[in-house]
């Protein structure tokens, strides 16, 4: 992924980086010849109090119009509120730039969060299997996953394009993935902007979030049934449930990292019977309990949510509770080692092992993928604490 910087120097952090936009619009246009740019903020720039949407302006007002890509400003100063905000600020900037009224079509638009790339393209085989016309905001399943190349590309395979983001004004409903997004969304807004339906449901970690994705989809496509081979896969699921409940049951987890992927995971760890005493974020919705208790109520009062944390607030957590693992992104490793407990990856990032771009948390088949994971772990652990050891289970 190329992103370009306007290079701030001692004279723009005093004057304005206004000329260093310009000439940073200027030369991606000219490189690039790109459909859209993007334009984010940083911690400088909006400290000093530069005019972005001025600056843009000006920069249009003197192209010609023919040759100018559409631009969408997003104001994403990291010290304020956590990435996931500015992530769904990016996303609600460009539908409001783009989306467009007009006649509604059976396109469904989804707005995934923020996922994996084998997470999106699930998803999207998923949809595609009910049918159903649609669009995802953002997929960069392939872009940041894709193909070797034999010749480099300066912009890469895959993405939505703005055509297809202009018909999402025209959906017959968007789907929202997440309990814990901010007030204003790129799905409230089309739902605000042109009476579009909004849909929201969590992320479908595990059966019972994955089922009501599943029956809101077989509603929108207006199919009798679920196609055969999810059918299949749920069977499958709860199959290695019944067979491996003895290994997991009743053990303990520190469950942490973007907060929806919490509440995922939370509802995905009370129904194979492992029990998430803390559920930890650093996100600051104020969503984050009320979304646990929604997805398992039967756990209310008996787990700590907390939100706004760090790690050295989850080390003094984990040092108190004991927990038999911890399920989070790789940030956890060297509370996992000075533990001696196991540490199930997931989320993102994912940087002291191989694939995680290609990790899958959603669907019958993504909780398949994890109760595997956390099964072996425990298996693992287990074993190697035995004075034996076992060959075999």
């Amino acid at each position: 992924m190329d992103i370009a910087s306007s290079n701030f120097s001692e004279v723009s952090t005093i004057f304005g980086g206004g000329s260093n936009l310009m000439l940073a619009l200027a030369n991606i246009t000219e490189q690039y010849k790109p459909s859209l740019i993007g334009v984010a903020t940083t911690c400088l720039s909006e400290t000093i109090g530069d005019d972005v949407g001025m600056r843009i302006q000006a920069y249009l007002e003197h192209k010609d119009k023919g040759d100018v890509p559409l631009i969408v400003q997003v104001s994403t100063p990291s010290y304020c509120g956590t990435h996931m905000d500015g992530f769904h600020r990016a996303v609600y900037e460009v539908v409001r730039k783009i989306a467009v009224s007009g006649l509604k079509t059976d396109l469904v638009t989804v707005f995934p969060g923020f996922l994996s790339c084998a997470d999106i393209r699930h998803l999207k085989e998923i949809i595609a299997d009910f049918q159903l016309a649609h669009a995802i905001l953002p997929d960069y399943s392939d872009s940041l996953d894709g193909q070797i190349w034999d010749q480099y590309h300066k912009i890469p395979a895959g993405g939505i394009s703005v055509s297809q983001i202009s018909d999402m004004g025209r959906s017959k409903a968007s789907l929202e993935l997440g309990y814990t997004v901010p007030p204003v969304t790129a799905s409230q807004y089309l739902d605000d902007a042109f009476q579009v339906p909004r849909i929201r449901l969590g992320l479908p970690i595990g059966i019972n979030e994955t089922d009501q994705l599943m029956t809101t989809l077989k509603k929108l496509s207006g199919s009798p049934t679920i196609p055969t081979k999810y059918a299949q896969e749920r069977g499958r699921l709860i199959d290695a449930y019944v067979d491996g409940h003895k290994y997991v049951f009743g053990k303990r987890v520190i469950a942490y990292g973007e907060e929806d992927l919490v509440i995922g995971l939370a509802a995905f760890l009370a129904e194979i019977g492992v029990i998430p005493i803390v559920c930890a974020s650093g996100g600051t919705s104020g969503k984050l309990e009320e979304s646990i208790s929604k997805v398992i109520p039967e756990l209310t009062g008996k787990i700590v949510v907390h939100e706004g944390v760090d790690f050295m607030d989850l080390a003094r957590l984990a040092e108190e509770l004991k927990p038999d693992f911890l399920i989070g992104n790789s940030k956890g490793y060297a509370l996992s080692r000075n533990l001696g407990i196991p540490l199930i990856r997931v989320g993102f990032p994912i940087h002291d092992r191989f694939g995680g771009q290609r990790l899958l948390h959603v669907g019958y088949r993504g909780a398949q993928q994890l109760f595997d994971a956390i099964t072996n772990a425990v298996i693992a652990r287990k074993q190697d604490q035995s004075q034996d050891g076992y060959s075999y289970l």
